[in-house]
């Protein structure tokens, strides 16, 4: 997942699932709610290998500038303790980054089909001892929990799908199409490098899959100590980030002039906060909306049945918008998030410059982007341009098939769980893996607790009946989506 700065409220620029589901309040520092019961658990020994993998990966300091060797090491080492061969192992460094290491492992099927991969990145955001108040990159157990930083982003996952694969191997398990697993390096540093992307590009073959799980973010949601739904992600927004601009020759302050900069940046950002994008839809946020529906009454109900189909309901999605977390799936979003300006107190500003920040509906690019911006500015002086490269966040359709299998585990750990497709306000690897042409699933077997989620944040943290029953779920949707038998 991928934040932008530690502590801050999440960026949604990273979980798939806290972007697309209404949030009732996103508190890194509350307090919890007592956890509902845990579903099935592994068999003991699969559970205290899973165990042993999350602590060892955790107490690697695996961030951007460290890199991923260390828990690739330990991957490559457990997984060949553990039956593995060496040519079922890959370890791929990035050619300009020989310490941010990608592993992919894969167990043969009987060639019916493209593979189905999974993709786990192994890095994490750094954490400083005096933040926390337990050492962030020491594995402690305490009060039903795991603390440590990676324990719910992702190495808790890391160590599920590590767990769930060995355990098929041990079983003999022979799926109809291989199952292939690719722990990779430096989502969290944006798109300027990225473990999924340097594979799909520079090791095709290696990676090339017919379906593409990305346990990312965790799906399932606990509101008030109830499983509220289990999502999968199926789209996310476009991030792009624009800067805002004037400038001209300043001068003193004791002469002001009407054509200040900073006057005329705040012209143009005011207009933006008055502004909103169109309402759109997309296969996946008809069918969300169609599910929610069904969970609420009155009015809102009413607008979000409207929201599921087409043509869209300017009222009902004016009305919706209300809430923020619908409002961030329901059209393009843009907001300043940064703000300079002047050099000094005496005197004019010669520049002033913005930070734009955009969550960009699927479908709509870059220069459309760019000049809505620049019109709703309303003023020529103001320059708009392209911050950072931008990755086009394309759509999976939702693939009924899918849908059933992944809704068929979920059941059988969860009954009565409503399952559904999501769209993320933020962006993971799957966005590199749907560049490619290799449709992509946000599924986690993980749960989150609106109220206490601390990825990314201080005391970060995994209850432990939790992470157990992600592992159990990680081995049976592998088992589904892999089919075959022992």
């Amino acid at each position: 997942m991928r934040f932008l700065k530690e502590y801050a409220m999440p960026d949604l620029r990273c979980c798939p699932k806290l972007g697309a589901i209404a949030i009732a309040a996103i508190v890194a520092s509350g307090a919890a709610n007592v956890p509902p019961p845990a579903g099935p658990m592994p068999p003991p020994e699969n559970r205290k290998l899973a165990h042993d993998i999350f602590r060892d990966i955790v107490e690697v300091r695996s961030v951007h500038d460290v890199g991923t060797k260390g828990v690739a090491d330990i991957l490559v080492r457990t997984f060949k303790a553990n039956g593995f061969s060496d040519s079922e192992i890959s370890v791929v460094p990035e050619t300009a980054y020989p310490h941010q290491v990608n592993v992919v492992v894969r167990l043969k099927g009987k060639g019916h089909g493209k593979a189905v991969m999974w993709i786990c990145h192994m890095d994490v955001v750094d954490a400083r001892a005096e933040d926390w108040t337990l050492p962030p990159f020491k594995f402690t157990e305490k009060d039903g929990y795991f603390y440590g930083r990676g324990t719910s982003d992702m190495k808790d996952e890391d160590a599920a799908v590590a767990a769930s694969l060995i355990r098929l191997k041990k079983e003999r398990f022979v799926p109809d199409r291989d199952i292939v697993v690719a722990f990779t390096a430096d989502e969290e540093v944006g798109l300027e490098q990225d473990g999924p992307n340097f594979l799909v590009k520079n090791r095709r073959a290696l990676v090339d899959a017919g379906l593409v799980i990305n346990p990312d973010g965790g799906s399932g949601e606990i509101v008030d100590g109830k499983r509220l739904d289990f999502a999968v992600e199926t789209v996310q927004k476009t991030y792009m980030t624009f800067k805002m601009e004037t400038a001209n020759k300043g001068g003193h302050s004791s002469e002001p002039r009407p054509d200040n900069a900073i006057y005329e940046l705040a012209g143009g950002l005011t207009k933006l906060s008055q502004f909103h994008f169109p309402y759109k839809t997309n296969a996946t946020t008809r069918a969300y909306f169609q599910t929610i529906a069904m969970t609420t009454s009155g009015q809102k109900r009413s607008d979000l049945f409207a929201m599921s189909k087409l043509p869209v309901d300017e009222a009902a999605a004016s009305r919706l918008s209300k809430d923020i977390s619908l409002n961030a799936i329901l059209h393009t979003t843009c907001v300043a998030t940064m703000l300079k300006g002047g050099v000094q107190e005496n005197a004019l500003p010669s520049s002033a410059t913005a930070i734009v920040q955009c969550r960009v509906f699927p479908g709509e690019t870059v220069e459309q982007t760019r000049a809505t911006l620049a019109k709703v500015a309303g003023n020529p002086g103001i320059k708009v341009s392209l911050l950072a490269p931008v990755q086009e966040a394309k759509e999976t359709v939702p693939d009924p098939k899918v849908m059933a299998q992944v809704a068929k585990v979920v059941h059988s750990m969860w009954p009565g769980v409503p399952v559904m497709p999501v769209m993320a306000a933020g962006a993971s690897d799957s966005i590199f893996t749907r560049a490619a042409g290799l449709p992509s699933y946000g599924v986690g077997g993980g749960w989150w607790d609106v109220n206490d989620i601390r990825a990314h944040g201080r005391d970060e943290r995994a209850e432990i009946g939790n992470f157990h029953q992600t592992v159990e779920f990680t081995y049976r949707l592998m088992k589904e989506l892999g089919g075959g038998n022992s």
